[in-house]
């Protein structure tokens, strides 16, 4: 796939970032993984994150991400880029660019460093390093212990060619408006923060036209339908999924950590195409959470 088509992808549709599927034992089940790679490609997405936050990359063995960027690049079979995350150490992310490249992915997306409070030159290294050590597109993400400054992106893009994007786990609109101002159309941008439809207006104004949708994983209709009128600027169908969906879901999000990943395991169970649930340190929605969760869902069914 060309370089051209991955970075339309980017910058025009919704990309989907489908969580991983585990059995009952806690255990990566490839069969129901397949299918619901399968189904997200049915449902008009541009791109298809593999592994990424929502997929609990953070959580999988070296051997299960193998299983899945080749699950998911022979699931796809081309009909639009598959990219996975890599990161962790120097020599792990290196690693699985190794892997994701052998597969056939299209795209990397680089997480942060881990843990560390990092300094921003260290920061700037330690991308540079596994960008160059790659033959793969990158996406760059700009969260947690990663976030770099409009200068130090700049630096990073002017040293790696092969740098494409820049995804913001933020939602600092005024230091992105600065980022994009600074580097420009040398890289597309990508809205990245947890339950980025929130902010998807804001994104917009600024030049961002897509982002990660996380919800997608459950209510993929509503999550498209959002989607084409906020592109087509249709404010009345925006305001009123915002308010009715949106809004309380990021209410309930904001309720424990790691509900960003875990209440979207949670929907995938209640619309009946379950992945089991989240590894440790992360935990499964409470009961009473759960069931605002439903009639949060409930609630967008007149969108569906």
């Amino acid at each position: 796939m060309d370089l051209s088509t991955i970075k339309s992808s980017l910058e025009d549709g919704l990309l989907s970032f489908p969580v991983t599927d585990f059995d009952q034992e806690g255990q990566f089940n490839a069969s129901t993984y397949a299918d619901r790679i399968d189904w997200f490609v049915g449902h008009e997405v541009s791109s298809v994150f593999v592994a990424g936050g929502t997929g609990e990359f953070f959580s999988l063995s070296a051997a299960e991400y193998e299983q899945i960027v080749h699950i998911a690049t022979e699931t796809v079979a081309d009909r639009v880029p598959v990219i996975s995350s890599v990161g962790r150490s120097i020599p792990d992310a290196i690693a699985f660019a190794e892997m994701a490249e052998k597969a056939g992915v299209h795209a990397l997306l680089l997480f942060p460093p881990y843990l560390t409070e990092c300094p921003q030159d260290g920061v700037v290294a330690y991308a540079k390093t596994i960008i160059r050590n790659t033959g793969l597109p990158v996406i760059y993400y700009n969260r947690g212990n990663g976030v770099l400054s409009p200068e130090n992106l700049l630096r990073l893009a002017d040293a790696c060619p092969n740098l494409i994007g820049l995804k913001d786990g933020t939602g600092h609109i005024q230091d992105l408006n600065d980022t994009i101002k600074t580097i420009g159309n040398r890289l597309s941008y990508i809205g990245g923060v947890p339950t980025a439809e929130i902010i998807a207006e804001a994104y917009l104004s600024i030049g961002v036209n897509t982002y990660s949708s996380a919800a997608f994983n459950f209510v993929p209709e509503l999550a498209n339908l959002f989607y084409k009128s906020l592109r087509t600027g249709d404010k009345a169908t925006v305001d009123a999924i915002t308010r009715s969906f949106y809004i309380p879901l990021v209410r309930l999000r904001s309720k424990k950590n790691g509900y960003a990943v875990s209440l979207i395991k949670a929907g995938a169970k209640l619309i009946g195409k379950s992945a089991g649930d989240v590894r440790p340190p992360l935990s499964m929605p409470t009961d009473e959470h759960v069931t605002e969760l439903a009639q949060i869902l409930e609630s967008g069914q007149q969108w569906s």
